[in-house]
């Protein structure tokens, strides 16, 4: 196996070990490559394939974004429940791009469906079976307006397609996340795993995403990938549950994307049984494990997020409603104020008020009780009386901060995570395009 190491250098990559990242297992029914089309010019990996011989039930959610790439209405418009393949490249996000990028897809779908169909005919099982165009869905991330590079990708489907493979170690999974990434300092890769009888349902999840994140799938790609037998719909139930609070938790610059995707797909290899529904046990674990591998993708986003330094949570609880606590963590989350003060690690809780007031939500101030980690600094309507500037000074130097409101008006409750502003954003989406 070849890595192309140009995925990993990065003038501003953020050190990692290969003891950082988790170990993913294969997927029975998974091939996937990874190759370069030279669209960024460097030889890097920017053009990734996961293929399905024998399909794979899959859900899909994407941006709430009004302007979409052109691959998002030509996914939406498949109402297929089982899928052969998605390919998936980088650098060109394939929006605003009119007639020529939807043309594209079309050109992309015929010819990748024509060489899966070669492949398929050439096997050693000898199958004959056609891959249809609509058997493909598609991903784009990058830059929006470009003319789509179409024929730099067409010329290198016949080389993807041989380097499929279906053994997946953990270097291999690290290739194929590293081979979606744009502005990312480093790919971002989770695994969890679910013991059932003798049988071992495996759930492998890869990310990428830095900047233009914020709620309502972020200027995100995430591909799950499972090989337990649920179908299509349960499929989309669960993701739905799964996504609203991780990948529809966090922010960076509250920029919200036109290409976002998160996908979930079952080869169908393991066999849980029949019929199933939410209330099953088997499915209640999987649910849990979904969630739990959803928020670290998630989260390795925020770490991640462009010029980044600190890990910032913002926690609301007892509020009146879900939709008040929310409004109110991302008002609080989104605040250039804050996420700068949090950069400069001054404890400017006064920053945080004002959050809490502009989100248009009804609040009580003689209620509210703010505090940042295990600190009180303010309550009842004022500054907190054991409130302690050194302490929150030396707290504030951490990477990962914690802030807390109680509204003290419900029950309910939101959490969210978003990282610091620091000067290295406006360098990194200064240069962009360079």
């Amino acid at each position: 196996m070849t890595i192309n190491i140009k995925n990993f250098l990065k003038d501003k990559s953020k050190l990692s070990k290969m003891g950082e990242f988790q170990n993913l297992k294969p997927i029975e029914g998974l091939e996937m490559s990874s190759i370069s089309a030279d669209l960024y010019g460097d030889g890097r990996d920017d053009l990734a394939l996961f293929y399905f011989s024998k399909g794979a039930n899959y859900a899909t959610l994407s941006t709430s974004n009004s302007i979409t790439s052109e691959f998002i209405p030509w996914n939406n418009n498949s109402h297929k429940k089982v899928i052969k393949g998605l390919l998936v490249n980088t650098k060109n996000a394939n929006t605003f791009t009119g007639k020529q990028g939807k043309d594209s897809i079309d050109i992309l779908a015929k010819n990748l469906s024509r060489i899966l169909t070669i492949k398929e005919s050439k096997s050693q099982k000898g199958t004959s079976e056609t891959v249809k165009i609509k058997d493909l869905i598609f991903a784009s991330t990058g830059v929006i307006g470009e003319e789509f590079p179409v024929e730099k990708i067409r010329e290198r489907l016949s080389d993807l397609v041989d380097k499929l493979r279906g053994d997946h170690n953990k270097m291999y999974w690290l290739k194929i996340a590293s081979s979606i990434m744009t502005t990312d300092t480093k790919p971002k890769v989770a695994y969890e795993e679910i013991i059932v009888g003798d049988e071992l349902i495996r759930i492998c999840g890869i990310a990428k995403g830095s900047g233009m994140i914020a709620p309502n799938l972020a200027t995100m790609l995430s591909f799950i990938f499972t090989n337990a037998d649920i179908n299509s719909n349960l499929l989309k139930t669960l993701l739905k549950r799964a996504v609203a609070n991780s990948f529809n938790a966090i922010s960076v610059d509250s920029d919200q994307s036109t290409n976002d995707m998160v996908s979930i797909f079952s080869t169908r290899t393991l066999k849980i049984g029949q019929n199933l529904s939410l209330n099953d046990k088997i499915l209640q674990k999987f649910e849990l494990a979904l969630k739990k591998l959803c928020l670290n993708l998630a989260k390795q986003i925020v770490v991640d997020g462009e010029g980044a330094k600190k890990f910032l949570t913002v926690n609301v609880i007892n509020a009146k409603s879900l939709g008040s606590a929310k409004n109110i963590a991302f008002s609080i989350a989104n605040s250039p104020l804050v996420k700068t003060a949090v950069a400069g690690e001054d404890p400017n809780w006064g920053r945080i008020v004002m959050g809490i007031g502009k989100s248009g939500e009804l609040v009580d101030p003689k209620k509210l009780k703010i505090k940042i980690g295990s600190f009180i600094v303010a309550e009842n309507g004022r500054i907190s009386e054991n409130y302690s500037e050194t302490k929150l000074r030396d707290y504030m130097k951490w990477d990962s901060i914690e802030i807390e409101v109680n509204l003290k008006l419900g029950n309910d409750a939101f959490k969210c995570y978003t990282c610091d502003f620091t000067h290295d954003y406006i360098d990194i989406n200064a240069d962009y395009r360079n």
